[in-house]
């Protein structure tokens, strides 16, 4: 998997790995060295997150299209049938 940051993203991510190294890790990292953890990141625990974001969206959208009938279903020709008074008469 390619990395999907743009530069700037990518700094920002880098810069935030080192700072919780040494906040929570008593150890701090070179920008290289969270460079390479950001790829390992990226190409060996990444996938789990996208793939489950793609079976959401799967299941999200065949819930949606299961009863696209029923949800999106319009009755023709209903005009007379809700109109008070029954039949409308044309004036003229």
């Amino acid at each position: 998997m390619n990395t999907p940051f743009s530069k700037d993203q990518k700094a920002e991510i880098v810069s935030s790995l080192r700072r919780y190294f040494t906040e929570n890790l008593d150890s701090e990292l070179s920008e290289m060295q969270a460079g390479f953890l950001l790829e390992y990141f990226i190409n060996e625990i990444a996938p789990f997150a996208y793939n489950q974001g793609v079976e959401d969206a799967q299941k999200y959208f065949q819930r949606t299209t299961e009863d696209l009938p029923g949800t999106c279903f319009q009755k023709p020709l209903i005009h007379w049938k809700t109109r008070k008074g029954g039949v409308r008469r044309s004036s003229g």
